[in-house]
């Protein structure tokens, strides 16, 4: 294993909060995410399910958890499955958890193999009236693919027809968006090690590069310290190219004059970071590409100190939105003539800044929780607001990761060179 795991407290703890969540004589199943196949014979890098992964820790194919917190006995309250190994999948695949190595990361004493789920979960649901089942229902999510919960869902529904059924995903965008000390001390390591990585690129960029031989600049430094890699597509936007939000290709040459915009995270023990910052590929901005960019720093700076508990998302991007504004019309962008007739619905700002201010961070990159209720404390979320003039091919995007706190909320990284003195100091300097 790559990373360091938590303690199985945590899980412990995750576990015992969703069962205060359930209804009287309930079951709840849990399904590992499937091992994908790409082409032929292959298949993609295994990515487990982050509801399961949240309740046991154990990031594995083929693993099942079923909680039935009333049951009579005791010993199957909570139940594990994990895939039975052999010596076959030893040789081909390395060594799988044993059951009492899935004790120890769970905290889970009950283990059984994957084989067993069916004898012992058709025990468990003779007692059962209500089952709560897992299923995807991020706002953004694509349900083209069916997922392995989607699968168990329809089986699950036919033999079983007369259940009450109950939708896990409520509760658990409820619990995992507020987040406990051991994970958001997941994320800063994911920080800290995206901190170490902008600091090579701020070396190695320069003019003729390629955007994707910055991409592999940042892979390098993740991977060389624990992390399995990039918690999202990297955007590596140069020139004309900063003005594209989701930007993949990472294909064309940095030009002298232009500056690249990178929006990138490392991913530790499946939690993710998320930064974003643009940088002069010749190590110096022009005085126009610093006056945009720091006006998008004053924004992100006041934005910062507006993410308070109470106040909801929806009602944070509105607020955002009025500070941009006055920053367009300082830039020349916008006029405040236009701006007292404008559609209040469609305000002209978006016209420069187009996206959302913040967004959940954790398990996910777009992390489970509330939009329209009030923000409390303890929820992780990127501040990143950006301007984009397309015809100045000048995008400028800002972004850190925050912990929202009673008082003053923590900036995760504090520590990442973001200053335009910074940048131009770190990038010539040998």
């Amino acid at each position: 294993m790559r990373y360091k795991p938590l303690s199985k407290s945590l899980y412990v703890k995750n576990r015992e909060k969703l069962v205060k969540k359930m209804k009287p004589n309930s079951i709840a199943v849990f399904n590992a995410n499937d091992l994908m196949p790409s082409n032929a014979d292959g298949t993609f890098k295994f990515r487990q399910n982050n509801n399961l992964f949240y309740l046991s820790g154990i990031d594995q194919e083929e693993t099942l958890l079923v909680l039935c917190p009333d049951f009579p006995n005791k010993n199957l309250r909570e139940v594990l499955f994990v895939k039975e190994t052999n010596e076959h999948i030893a040789i081909w695949e390395g060594n799988k958890l044993t059951q009492n190595e899935a004790k120890e990361v769970s905290g889970i004493k009950n283990v059984h193999w994957t084989k067993d789920f069916d004898r012992i979960f058709s025990s468990l649901m003779t007692f059962s009236e209500h089952v709560y089942l897992d299923t995807n229902e991020h706002q953004g999510a694509a349900r083209e693919v069916e997922t392995r919960n989607d699968r168990f869902v329809k089986s699950c529904k036919e033999l079983f027809p007369l259940h009450d059924y109950q939708r896990a995903a409520p509760l658990l965008q409820e619990l995992r968006a507020v987040k406990e000390g051991e994970e958001i001390d997941q994320i800063q390591k994911a920080c800290e090690i995206t901190d170490k990585a902008f600091r090579r690129v701020l070396k190695f960029v320069r003019p003729g590069v390629m955007e994707y031989e910055i991409e592999a600049e940042f892979l390098h430094e993740f991977i060389r310290h624990g992390s399995r890699g990039f918690s999202f597509e990297p955007i590596m936007g140069s020139g004309p190219n900063s003005c594209v939000l989701h930007y993949l290709d990472n294909d064309k040459h940095c030009q002298s004059g232009d500056l690249i915009l990178m929006d990138v995270g490392a991913e530790y023990g499946n939690y993710n970071s998320d930064m974003t910052r643009t940088i002069p590929i010749n190590g110096r901005f022009s005085p126009r590409q610093k006056e945009v960019y720091n006006a998008v720093l004053r924004v992100k700076k006041e934005a910062s100190k507006m993410l308070r508990p109470g106040i909801s998302v929806q009602d944070f991007h509105i607020e955002v939105g009025k500070i941009m504004e006055s920053e367009l019309i300082g830039l020349g962008l916008l006029d405040k003539t236009d701006i007292k007739h404008q559609n209040p619905n469609q305000p002209l700002y978006k016209k420069y800044f187009m996206h959302g201010t913040s967004h959940h961070l954790g398990l996910d990159v777009h992390d489970l929780g509330p939009v329209f209720s009030p923000i409390q404390p303890g929820m992780v979320f990127t501040i990143e607001p950006g301007i984009y003039i397309r015809e100045e091919n000048i995008g400028i995007r800002l972004e850190n990761d925050w912990v929202v706190q009673e008082k003053d909320n923590l900036d995760l990284m504090k520590n990442i060179p973001i200053e335009v003195e910074e940048i131009e100091e770190i990038m010539n300097t040998n």
